[in-house]
């Protein structure tokens, strides 16, 4: 997109229209945009090319003009400007649904992610430093949407409500056999053993993840009740009475949906309930973030119910429950931001200043696709068989509130 200097400030102010932006341009111009109704984010660009690139590929330019110091903040922070740039978004009108030959053609450009490009995309992200998350994520090490049942509640407590809420969906019982696609570093897998007296198999992809969570289990006394494994969730040997997946499915790629559920399928047992926890999107499908899958994690994409639930019902699986999380990834994102605006000097000692502007942009970033631009949560509950759960939510609930006011759970 070749666009000169007037149609680049064009669209500029037709972009930023509420709140205060001044931007300094290559030269010393100023250019204010907006009406004036907060105080002014000002921001410098070093060179005409950085803001031609913005104006192309806003996400994607912007990004990569702050990561590399071709942008910087004379007043306010990154996060303001990408909360100013998503309100203004947000409220402009939605541009015209894809046609049918772009659809199709994004169909087919589509890339079913094999084992070795899943393990290679896992790598990138979540064989970082553990001392990177530790210095922002909370003490369970949960890095998914945690669940604030109040607005007070800090983000170690929102945690720990998250894994209660998917605990009760998962309706698990003594020595039941449970799955856990995805482990992470092992808290969901270890909450459902201690709370419930499951038996618990995590798999991951990550190496780093997988030797956290075995110390954490033979730590906790919990490494006969709870193994650890790096396997790929196809490889995996059924059937289990419960399969549980939090924040994994966002990366399976559009491509490999229907291999995906057709695998929880074949692993859950006749009478056994899956539920599976992911990012999502509100409206209709479309493509995600480029700097998130450039930068941050390469062969994600941000679901529609439109894409996974056709999916859903051609593997033999019954919705037995849908729950929409609105804001609640939003005030998480917010919390881990925060923590690692706290630590950005340690931080910035374990990798250096690109790195942090990068995860500086994929955080307030994420944030802001949350609160303004229509990404949420689903959670879905799937069964086989009609009656294998109860009737009425209430059990949900019930269950809630006796893990809640059980000792055993320590954050």
């Amino acid at each position: 997109m070749a666009v000169g200097g007037g149609k680049i400030e064009a669209f500029l102010r037709g972009l930023i229209r509420s709140g205060s932006l001044e931007i300094i341009l290559p030269g010393g111009r100023r250019l204010e945009l907006g009406d004036g109704s907060a105080p002014p984010i000002v921001v410098r660009v070093s060179d005409s090319l950085t803001l031609a690139r913005i104006a192309a590929q806003p996400y994607l330019g912007l990004g990569e003009a702050y990561m590399d110091g071709r942008l910087t903040l004379e007043q306010g922070t990154i996060r303001d400007l990408l909360n100013l740039g998503s309100r203004n978004a947000a409220a402009a009108p939605r541009a015209p649904e894809p046609g049918p030959l772009k659809r199709w053609w994004k169909g087919v450009r589509d890339e079913r992610i094999n084992r070795a490009a899943a393990r290679k995309n896992v790598a990138h992200h979540y064989d970082l430093s553990l001392d990177l998350y530790r210095r922002f994520l909370d003490a369970d090490m949960q890095y998914s949407c945690a669940y604030f049942e109040n607005p007070d509640v800090g983000l170690d407590e929102a945690q720990i409500a998250k894994k209660r809420h998917i605990a009760a969906k998962l309706n698990v019982s003594r020595d039941q056999s449970v799955l856990d696609i995805g482990c992470g570093w092992g808290g969901m897998a270890l909450s459902l053993a201690a709370w419930t007296g499951a038996r618990v198999d995590g798999v991951t992809l990550s190496t780093e993840q997988l030797a956290v969570a075995q110390a954490r289990a033979d730590a906790e006394g919990l490494a006969g009740h709870v193994r650890f494994s790096l396997t790929d969730y196809r490889d995996v040997t059924g059937p289990y009475d419960r399969i549980v997946s939090v924040g994994m499915f966002e990366h399976v790629g559009r491509a490999s949906y229907q291999e995906y559920f057709n695998t929880v399928a074949d692993l859950l047992a006749d009478d056994g309930v899956a539920v599976i926890h992911s990012v999502g999107s509100s409206q209709s499908p479309g493509p995600t973030n480029p700097f998130t899958t450039k930068y941050i994690f390469p062969g994600a994409h941000v679901p529609s119910l439109s894409e996974v639930l056709p999916a859903v019902e051609r593997a033999g699986l019954r919705v037995t429950d849908i729950e929409i999380l609105r804001l609640h990834y939003a005030e998480t994102l917010r919390h881990w931001h925060e923590r690692f605006t706290a630590h950005r000097d340690e931080i910035a000692g374990l990798y250096d200043e690109r790195f942090c502007r990068m995860w500086e942009c994929y955080l307030a970033g994420a944030e802001m696709g949350f609160r303004y631009g229509g990404h949420m949560v689903f959670q879905l509950q799937l069964t086989k068989r009609i009656d294998a759960v109860p009737t009425t939510r209430d059990y949900m609930a019930r269950a809630e509130r006796v893990l809640a006011s059980d000792e055993r759970q320590v954050a």
